[in-house]
């Protein structure tokens, strides 16, 4: 990571305090920080010693020694957030989901190229070394086609319905929270975007989807399953299955191993690359080196359209809306 480049987080929930702790790691300061709550910001900046607290969040996008933000708020914030980011000439790096329908992502993308400003999701797949080392190893042909690909993300959530796990007004629901996860994977692994999908989902109490499955194929006859809950537990678990062997990752949004099995042989190989711990580090590790190159290109805003679009499909399907969308 260079050191000319200053970054502020807006929010100071677990990911903002997760990156300022990879920032102190390397010994780069976080330059500012801006929430909602000032009181908050205060508290945050002493913990991290953070030279500015900004009174207001517009401050922010004001301030002309910033040059990247890293938006953490709730996802239905991101939006008016991120235009006012970029229209002040901020490049973004935005926790997932990066916007809450695919209209939002569209404009706020013609907007990034408009002012020629890096616009990236914080989605850690992308970045995880070991993710890096298996598109290698699949792109190579050494395990044949990718055929099938198998995705499972659950977590038991109390039914607290005031919760951002199932709060409508908190945009809360499986989809966004943890299913742009799963699809973030498939896609990273197919050849192109899946454009045939069918599903079946159930609501919460709340109005929210609770629980999805999902069957996704692409025009190369690729392959694959979703399976998300917020009400019953499930391995974070994929599987890519290749016409040689296949893949099995566990813990997949942060993993730093895999392992590959011959298809043949059952032999089983296990291969390491970065580590859990410093997801995060990874992420703006790439996202600098995109502002400073000005190429976007490892920053995937490809596939993160790719997975919004088939997220607002099912949710149309479904007629999930959200009260900012009616």
């Amino acid at each position: 990571m260079g050191t000319e480049l200053n970054w502020a987080v807006l929010g100071t929930g677990v990911i903002a305090n997760q990156m300022a702790q990879a920032l102190q790691k390397i010994g780069k300061p976080l330059y500012a920080v801006g929430n909602r709550t000032y009181e908050k910001a205060v508290e945050f900046a002493k913990r991290y010693d953070i030279q500015k607290v900004y009174p207001q969040i517009d401050d922010m996008f004001e301030d002309e020694a910033v040059d990247i933000i890293y938006i953490t708020s709730p996802h239905n914030t991101h939006y008016g957030f991120m235009k006012k980011a970029l229209e002040h000439g901020k490049h973004l790096l935005v926790e997932k989901s990066i916007t809450l329908n695919s209209e939002e992502l569209d404009e706020m993308i013609a907007l990034a190229r408009e002012k020629h400003m890096i616009l990236a999701e914080a989605m850690t797949i992308w970045h995880m070394p070991i993710y890096k080392k298996l598109w290698e190893i699949v792109e190579s042909g050494e395990l044949g086609k990718v055929q099938m690909i198998t995705v499972n993300f659950g977590s038991f959530k109390e039914y607290d319905m005031k919760n951002r796990f199932f709060n409508m007004n908190l945009a809360g629901g499986a989809l966004l929270d943890i299913g742009v996860y799963a699809l973030s994977i498939v896609r990273s692994f197919m050849t192109e975007k899946p454009a045939d999908i069918v599903s079946q989902w159930k609501p919460s109490p709340a109005g929210s989807d609770e629980q999805a499955a999902i069957l996704l194929k692409n025009k190369d006859g690729q392959m694959a399953t979703v399976a998300l809950s917020l009400h019953s537990k499930q391995p974070k678990r994929a599987m890519i299955s290749c016409e040689k062997g296949y893949i099995e990752i566990m813990e997949y949004p942060r993993a730093d191993r895999a392992k590959i099995v011959d298809a043949s042989t059952g032999e089983k190989k296990e291969i390491s690359c970065g580590k859990t711990e410093d997801a995060l580090f990874y992420e703006m590790t790439d996202m600098e080196r995109a502002v400073e190159s000005g190429d976007e290109t490892e920053m995937y805003l490809n596939y993160t359209k790719d997975v919004m679009d088939i997220m607002t499909g099912l949710r149309r399907e479904w007629g999930l809306k959200y009260p900012e969308e009616m």
